[in-house]
This record gives structure tokens, C-alpha cells and sequence, in this order.
């Protein structure tokens, strides 16, 4: 029964070598699933419950699953784009969290969600998580093979090479990287047995802003984050934010930024000043059901520095995550970071990926 907090990923620069298991890297949400009989209850990574927001989720869990179960696996909407190929849409995922009833009920008909599974915990009166993933693996292959969705089993391979293909051709269809599982591992909560290979690029940016960290005060202002933009045609767009910097380097960068502060009038993101919801283009400062009543001010500055950061993908026109700080870019004009420099991964069929094409 909930709650059980599921295992974790660690970060890895290479393929292991070894005894694994590999997947593909699903992006969405991170679910544990509970089947007894008709009952059937769906929990986020913290244990939250998300049973309510996905009932077409539930419905199939009690066709298509084993009569009781425990199952870890990933919550996603699939939408297929105009040369009809299957894709991951996180952003849509992410509007199925929503507090009116009614609202549920409308998105799970217009933008259905599916549930891959990838390890079991538990089947009938069987505990499995004291068993290494092997086992787990042909157990969940006995039980649920055969899905053709919206629940499905996860591919897995042990070819390192065939992973590494995965790596760069399911990108296409939205995946996140691969993940490498040991074979001998038993299924341990909250830790990080697994490890996670994702995908890392890099993108020159506009600097448009900062909001300030959450220790800082009036007489030691400290940086949280960075805001930073591309420029589409002539809009500079908010495509997201670096965040991770230390207690000092936070006290540098908002003395640094000073000479650029400017009138939220006068700079390319004010149109929006006046929006009490979140607009279109997710400009800073701008409220949405997301933020929850938090403070989304920012302090705005001129956009004329160019700043070099890490990112894995995008998702539609901003990053995905959180944006790594890594240099200065002087020798760039802001003017030309646009979206043109940004890698396009090959399309992918995400059909093809869960084998129902």
C-alpha cells in the first residue's frame, strides 16, 4: 500500500559497462501505481496522489493490469504532430493537473495520458522488491506483456550499443535519455541505484533579468536566478532560467548586473506587466495555477549581455529543466541568439518505441 517512494537515477557522463539493463528515459510523470481489484491508486514521486487527474489512467489500469499489482513506471501525453509522427508533450501533461472536476474530465478526452511501467513491485501476494531487477523484469515480461496501450511495458535491452542508438534516435520522439539499471539490484526506495545518461547541449542566451534568492536581504541582496531569453525574429522570448550558483557567486552576480538594471517600461517584457494570468509566452512575472499565489517579480535588465549555458532539450519553444550557468559570451551580440543555433533531434515515432505501429 502507499506510500512507497520510488527509486532514484543518478547522473552518468558514459554508457556503464557491466551487468545492466537499459531503457529508454521516459519524460513525464514519475508514477507508482496500486491495483487491488478495481481499486487503483496512482502516486507522484513525493507520494502525492494523482489518482483524480488521470481517470482514463485508471480505467485502462483496471482492464489491461493483473488483478493486483504494484507497478513503477511514467505518466505521459503522446500528441502526433503534422508529418504524423508520435511525440512527448510534457506541456500538456503538465495541464492535467487541475483542481475543477469538470476540467479533468474535458482533458482526459481531449489529451489522454498513458502509463508506461518499467519495474514491478509487487504481484498478488508476491513481494518483489527485495529481488534483484532480473527477476523483477521477467516476472513484469510474464504479466504484462502483450499491453498495446494506454498501458505499456517499457522496452530493455542489455546491448550498451543498441542503448547508445536509443540515445540518439528516441530523442526524436521526445525521450529523455536512457537509463541503466543493475541487474543484481534490488528495488531500493529514495536511493539512487539506477543511473540516468541524458542528453546536453549548449546555447548562447540574452541575460533579461534576475529574481532574487530566497535568503537574500536588504543589506546582502543575493541572486536566485537568471532569466534568459532568445530572440524570435525581433521578440526576445523567455526560454527559461539558471538557477544553481553558491552563496558567493550569488553576491558577485547581482553586484555585477546592477549597471543593467533598467524600467520594467522600457524593457522588451513590460507589455506584460499589466497580466494578472500567465500569457502565452510564460513571460516572467506573470501568474499562472502553477506559481500558486508566489511572488513571480523580477528585477528587469537591459538585454545586452550574451551568456553561455548547458541545456538537455527543449521543450516546444523553452528549456525543458534549468539551465547551467557556464560563461560569459562578450564576443556575442545579443541580437544574434536566436532559436536557428539550437539543435533539432531527427523526428522519431514514438509508435514505434512502445511497438504499436
Amino acid at each position: 500500500m502507499p506510500p512507497i517512494r520510488p527509486m532514484l537515477a543518478k547522473s552518468m557522463s558514459r554508457m556503464p559497462v557491466g551487468d545492466y539493463a537499459f531503457e529508454p528515459k521516459w519524460d513525464g510523470f514519475r508514477c507508482l501505481l496500486f491495483k487491488d481489484g478495481d481499486e487503483v491508486e496512482l502516486t507522484s514521486r513525493n507520494t502525492k496522489p494523482l489518482t483524480r487527474y488521470f481517470p482514463e489512467v485508471v480505467a485502462a489500469a483496471r482492464e489491461q493490469l493483473p488483478a493486483r499489482c504494484v507497478l513503477d513506471g511514467e505518466l505521459f501525453v503522446a500528441r502526433t504532430s503534422a508529418d504524423g509522427q508520435g511525440r512527448l508533450q510534457f506541456e500538456v501533461l503538465q495541464e492535467r493537473i487541475h483542481p475543477a472536476a469538470s476540467r479533468i474530465a474535458l482533458l482526459a478526452e481531449q489529451t489522454p495520458a498513458s502509463y508506461v511501467a518499467f519495474d514491478l513491485l509487487a504481484l498478488g501476494d508476491t513481494s518483489y522488491v527485495d529481488r534483484p531487477f532480473g527477476q523483477r523484469r521477467a516476472a513484469a515480461e510474464a504479466a504484462l506483456t502483450g499491453l498495446a496501450g494506454p498501458c505499456h511495458l517499457t522496452r530493455i535491452t542489455t546491448d550498451p550499443e543498441v542503448a547508445a542508438e536509443w540515445f540518439t534516435t528516441f530523442e526524436g520522439a521526445g525521450l529523455d535519455g536512457v537509463i541503466a539499471k543493475p541487474l543484481e539490484a534490488p528495488y531500493t526506495e529514495n536511493a539512487r541505484v539506477m543511473g540516468k545518461l541524458k542528453h546536453e547541449r549548449t546555447a548562447d542566451v540574452v541575460v533579461a533579468g534576475y529574481r532574487e534568492h530566497k535568503t537574500s536581504t536588504e543589506q546582502r541582496p543575493l541572486l536566485g536566478s537568471l532569466l534568459l531569453g532568445l530572440y524570435d525574429g525581433d521578440t526576445l522570448q523567455h526560454v527559461g532560467v539558471s538557477a544553481s550558483f553558491t552563496a558567493a557567486r550569488r553576491a558577485e552576480l547581482i553586484d555585477e548586473l546592477q549597471p543593467l538594471v533598467c524600467d520594467l517600461a522600457d524593457h522588451p517584457w513590460g507589455a506584460w506587466s499589466d497580466w494578472a494570468v500567465a500569457n502565452p509566452d510564460r513571460v516572467p512575472g506573470t501568474q499562472s495555477r502553477w506559481s500558486q499565489g508566489k511572488d513571480l517579480s523580477f528585477t528587469p535588465l537591459r538585454p545586452e549581455r550574451v551568456l553561455e549555458v548547458k541545456y538537455d532539450h527543449m521543450e516546444g519553444r523553452r528549456f525543458r529543466h534549468t539551465a547551467q550557468f557556464k560563461r560569459w559570451r562578450p564576443d556575442r551580440e545579443p541580437a544574434s541568439c536566436g532559436y536557428d543555433q539550437l539543435e533539432e533531434p531527427q523526428t522519431y515515432d514514438l509508435a514505434r518505441i512502445l511497438g504499436t505501429s
